[in-house]
């Protein structure tokens, strides 16, 4: 029975594939868009109210924001865990860490391995090259704020390796129902404590998907395991004789 061979083959192949799922591949092709800085000009909007959750925030503009970028980690929120729930934070949707320009079209990009934090982006290597090639102050961390849900939505079904366009302002805002702040950095220079950019958002497109062999894998070989295991718990068993 060939069904007791594919299942444990394709959940194997199951595994390997999720856990390399997000590997940023070698042919990557990258729009000519993202050859371009992030745009920034002071904002005429004015401070602004918006409530989540039935909490309310302050939101105080600081400068308009556009921005394209190669997503190469990100960290979703939910208001109702860790340090988000102790500040009743509902606004931030999830942080998201992309490399433009150079950074972006460098061919050793996929030798770097990138992972955010609660609030954080880090970035290691051991290849030289692959170093040598990175611009630091082409990487952003962006906490992502909005309380338009449609927009939440979009935000969350962002993946590693999709090429995004985001137009916003850079903004800091506060907690009027609980006390706090969080302010932005305002430009891409900086590093460490205080160098994300929080953005509220207006808009965010997904110009181009990344999609991986990894990936396809992934898929191929989840189908195959719940086919592979449905027809041989459906298939006649022949009893043993003692």
């Amino acid at each position: 029975m060939i069904w007791k061979y594919l299942i444990p083959l394709s959940f194997i192949l199951l595994l390997i594939s999720f856990w390399n799922r997000n590997d940023l591949s070698d042919d990557m092709e990258i729009l000519e868009e993202l050859r371009q800085e992030p745009i920034q000009k002071r904002a005429e909007k004015s401070v602004f109210s918006s409530t989540v959750n039935k909490t309310t925030y302050e939101i105080q503009p600081l400068f308009d924001y556009e921005l394209y970028g190669l997503v190469v980690s990100y960290e979703l929120h939910d208001g109702n865990y860790n340090l988000h729930k102790r500040w009743n934070d509902h606004l931030n949707v999830a942080d998201y860490c992309v490399v433009w320009d150079t950074s972006a079209f460098n061919e050793f990009l996929p030798n770097i391995k990138f992972w955010n934090g609660q609030f954080t982006c880090n970035f290691e290597t051991r290849n030289q090259q692959a170093w040598d090639n990175f611009n630091t102050e082409q990487l952003s961390n962006n906490h992502l704020i909005t309380d338009d849900e449609y927009i939440r939505k979009k935000l969350r079904k962002i993946s590693i390796g999709d090429q995004i366009r985001i137009t916003g302002w850079l903004s800091s805002y506060k907690n009027l129902s609980h006390g706090g702040v969080r302010n932005t950095s305002i430009t891409r220079e900086d590093q460490g404590n205080g160098a994300c950019e929080t953005i509220y958002v207006n808009d965010v497109s997904v110009l181009k998907s990344y999609n991986s062999i990894w990936r396809y894998a992934m898929y191929l070989s989840l189908l195959v395991f719940i086919i592979s295991l449905f027809m041989y718990v459906s298939a006649p068993h022949k009893a043993r004789n003692n």
